[in-house]
């Protein structure tokens, strides 16, 4: 999927022109901090893990890493990442652009309670050069996330 798509997923609530495309990359959270000048934790990064035949998704803050227990006490599984193209075939998004929205139908993606300390968030849309600030109930809203979770630990 491109920027274009997840601009025409995001004009169902006149958000699509809101989508902000930079000059340098902001495929990493340090980098998306950077070029957005905000601090890493309002970065919402989405995490792909490895699910049965599939794969489900993980929006934590920025500043923030899998704790592995708590993972597999809430997933049944351990945190294995999809691998690189796994990503791109699973969620139509490359590693470093992946947004939480904008998906194939049936992927469940999960909000982690890191970001419930932010008033609003930059998840990526699409690219590794694109994002777009969105309050956490309208990133999690457009996201269609199954719940929130606790599977995270300060870095």
């Amino acid at each position: 999927m491109s920027v274009e798509t997840v601009k025409n997923y995001l004009n169902r609530w006149g958000r699509g022109g809101n989508v902000l495309e930079f000059d340098e990359s902001s495929a990493t959270v340090e980098l998306a901090a950077a070029v957005l000048g905000v601090e890493p934790g309002r970065i919402a990064k989405t995490l792909c893990f490895k699910s049965g035949e599939g794969c489900l998704l993980l929006i934590a803050a920025g500043d923030v890493r899998i704790d592995n227990p708590k993972f597999k006490a809430e997933f049944g599984c351990k945190a294995s990442m999809l691998p690189p193209d796994d990503v791109l075939r699973f969620t139509g998004h490359e590693v470093g652009g992946v947004c939480p929205f904008a998906l194939p139908d049936g992927t469940p993606v999960y909000a982690d309670v890191s970001l419930k300390q932010y008033d609003t968030v930059f998840p990526a849309c699409g690219s590794s050069n694109s994002a777009i600030q969105l309050s956490t109930q309208d990133l999690c809203e457009y996201a269609g996330i199954q719940g929130w979770v606790d599977v995270c630990k300060q870095r």
